[in-house]
C-alpha cells in the first residue's frame, strides 16, 4: 500500500492541472495522478476540430511535456482505472487490486457520451466522440465522398460536421429542436448557425427525431420519426455528456447531477475535492449550483482544486466560458444564460460578425461573439456587474465596449 499523499482521479485536463497547482502550491507529498486511459494528460477540444479535420497531430492535445510529470514527481499512473472509493479507510482501489492512501484526494473523473436509446447504436460506423482513441478513429471514416449523418446539433455535432465537410464528406445533421445549438444558444442566434452550416452544404433535418440506426453488421442509414430512411456510411452521435460520479457516489459523497461542491470546490467530505465536468459547484457570482462541461472550466477549476488540496482557500467564481471553431467562424461564449428573457445584437449575424448579448430582467446573463475579438473580457464584466444595462448602447457598434458597462 503507498504511503498517504494527494491522489487525483482522472488524468485529463482537470486533473493534469490540479497535479500541476498542488505541487507548485507547496504539496510536499507524494502526488498520484491516476486516469483509465492509456494516454498522456490530454486537452479535448483539439479532438473535434484539428485533430479531426487532420491539421494537427494527437500531440498537440497534450496538457504537458511527458518530461513534466518526473521533473515535478508527479507519479503518473495510465492505464490504471479507479474501481473503488472508500472514504472511512482513505482508499482508492484500481483496477487488478492496488490500492492508494491519501491525505487528500481530487476527483476530477469526467463524464461519458449519452447513448440514444434506440436500435443499431452498437453498429459499425456510429460513433460518440469523447476520447482520442475516439477521435483518430472517426478520422480514418471521414473520407472524401463518405455519407455522414451527425445525430444531434450540439457543440460536439455542428463541430463535426465542420470537419466532415472540411474533409469532403456528404454531410447530414438531425435534431429534434428548430436549430442548431438551440439548448445553449437559443433559436436567436441557433438560427446563425443553421444559416452556417446550410452554406457549406450541410443537410439540415432539424425539428426531426432519430427512430433507429439502420443495417446488419456495418451502419448503411438512419431511420427518422416521419419514416425517411437517409443513407449514411457513418454516423456521430452528439447529444450530450453524463457526468461519471459513480465512484463518489459509492462512496457516500453527496451527488446531484455531479458531485455537490462549495464555492472552493470541496465535495461533502472535507478532505476531497472535485473540479471539471463532474462538479456541480456553489457559484458565488450566479447565484446558484452550475456544472459546467467545457475546457475553461477543467483548466481553471483544476487549478483551483489542486491549490486548495495543497492548502489553499481560493474561491471559484469564474464566469463559465467556451469557444468552438467551425468552417471560418470563430466564436467565445461566456455566461450561463438560461434562463433569459430578451437577446440583443451588436452588427447583424447574417454579415457573420457580431456580438448577442442575453438578458434576464434587464441584467446581462450571457453573451457570445462571432468573428468579433477582445470583447469577451468586458461581455464578463457586465455579467459580474449585475448591473442594469441601456440595450441601445450594446447594440451601437460604435460603443467602445469598454463603455457597456454603466459608470459608477
Amino acid at each position: 500500500m503507498a504511503d498517504d499523499g494527494l491522489v487525483i482521479v482522472g488524468a485529463g485536463l482537470a486533473g493534469a492541472k490540479a497535479a500541476e497547482a498542488a505541487r507548485s502550491s507547496g504539496w510536499e507529498g507524494a502526488i498520484r495522478l491516476v486516469g483509465a486511459e492509456a494516454h498522456l494528460p490530454y486537452e479535448r477540444p483539439p479532438l473535434s476540430k484539428g485533430v479531426l479535420s487532420g491539421h494537427d497531430r494527437p500531440t498537440v492535445a497534450a496538457v504537458h511535456e511527458s518530461g513534466f510529470y518526473v521533473t515535478n514527481e508527479i507519479d503518473l499512473l495510465i492505464g490504471a482505472a479507479a474501481e473503488a472509493l472508500d472514504l472511512q479507510a482513505r482508499t482508492v482501489t484500481l483496477t487488478g487490486g492496488r490500492r492508494l492512501t491519501f491525505a487528500k484526494l481530487v476527483l476530477a473523473t469526467g463524464s461519458t457520451p449519452r447513448r440514444l436509446p434506440v436500435p443499431g447504436m452498437d453498429l459499425d460506423g456510429v460513433f460518440t466522440l469523447r476520447t482520442l482513441d475516439d477521435s483518430l478513429a472517426l478520422r480514418e471514416e471521414l473520407r472524401a465522398g463518405r455519407r455522414v449523418c451527425v445525430v444531434g446539433a450540439s457543440w460536439i455535432g455542428t463541430e463535426v460536421a465542420a470537419a466532415a465537410r472540411e474533409r469532403g464528406c456528404d454531410v447530414v445533421m438531425v435534431d429534434p429542436l428548430a436549430t442548431p445549438l438551440e439548448r445553449v444558444l437559443g433559436a436567436e442566434v441557433g438560427g446563425y448557425f443553421a444559416v452556417l452550416h446550410a452554406d457549406h452544404s450541410v443537410d439540415l433535418r432539424m425539428g426531426t427525431g432519430l427512430e433507429a440506426i439502420e443495417g446488419s453488421d456495418r451502419v448503411s442509414g438512419v431511420r427518422l420519426d416521419d419514416g425517411e430512411v437517409v443513407d449514411a456510411d457513418v454516423v456521430v452521435v452528439g447529444v450530450g455528456v453524463v457526468a461519471d460520479i459513480a465512484l463518489a457516489e459509492e462512496a457516500g459523497l453527496e451527488t446531484a447531477s455531479g458531485v455537490l461542491v462549495d464555492s472552493h470546490l470541496r465535495t461533502s467530505h472535507p478532505d476531497v475535492y472535485a473540479a471539471g465536468d463532474i462538479a456541480e459547484a456553489e457559484h458565488p457570482v450566479l447565484g446558484r449550483r452550475v456544472r459546467v462541461e467545457h475546457w475553461a472550466n477543467a483548466l481553471n477549476q483544476g487549478r483551483t482544486a489542486g491549490t486548495n488540496a495543497a492548502g489553499g482557500s481560493k474561491v471559484y467564481d469564474r464566469i463559465p466560458y467556451f469557444f468552438s471553431d467551425q468552417y471560418d467562424a470563430g466564436m467565445e461564449y461566456s455566461g450561463w444564460p438560461v434562463p433569459y428573457d430578451d437577446v440583443v445584437f451588436r452588427g447583424d449575424p447574417s454579415d457573420g460578425e457580431f456580438v448577442a448579448f442575453y438578458l434576464a430582467g434587464g441584467l446581462v446573463v450571457g453573451g457570445i461573439n462571432v468573428n468579433v475579438w477582445d470583447v469577451n473580457e468586458a461581455v464578463q464584466a457586465l455579467i459580474r456587474s449585475r448591473t442594469a444595462v441601456d440595450t441601445a448602447v450594446l447594440a451601437d457598434p460604435d460603443t467602445d465596449p469598454k463603455a457597456w458597462l454603466p459608470a459608477g
